[in-house]
């Protein structure tokens, strides 16, 4: 290997096209593929996003509707079942939020809620920003503890 035959990896430069307006002899001068005149052609020319020609855009033809509230708090959800499976597999007495994150259970940065779906089989002490009713009673119906964040 030298200088002489050094070559970018395959598939790693994609190739420039056509370039337009570069005289008579590349086929592609004069008008640059643009037709003759008209707004289209001069240059600066950029259309509205949702520009149909004059006619009512889509977006403005549509009624609005909905409402997204700014204050709304997404969490993610996490069933008994789960939680069971995870304190038999790593053999925990207290899950924390930090240790779903750590087995991959939940994102860093996320609310975690704790819903009743499966069962549990060994006491816990959980510690999570939500619970669910039916989680919490499973929870503390084997001798468990709960502590909301």
């Amino acid at each position: 290997m030298n200088l002489s035959n050094l070559k970018p990896a395959k598939g790693s430069v994609k190739h420039q096209g056509k370039r337009f307006g570069r005289g008579q002899g590349s086929g592609k001068g004069g008008t640059s593929t643009k037709g003759h005149k008209g707004q289209k052609a001069i240059s600066g020319y950029s259309r509205k996003v949702g520009f149909e020609g004059g006619q009512m855009p889509l977006q403005r033809r549509l009624p609005k509707f909905g409402f997204k509230n700014p204050f709304r708090k997404e969490y993610k959800a996490i069933n008994l079942d789960v939680l069971d499976a995870f304190a038999l597999k790593t053999d925990v007495t207290s899950v924390d939020v930090s240790d779903l994150v750590k087995a991959g259970l939940a994102p860093k940065n996320a609310l975690v809620k704790i819903l009743g779906n499966g069962s549990l089989t060994k006491k816990l002490d959980v510690k999570a920003h939500a619970f669910s009713n039916s989680a919490k009673a499973a929870i503390e119906a084997l001798e468990g503890t709960t502590v909301i964040l």
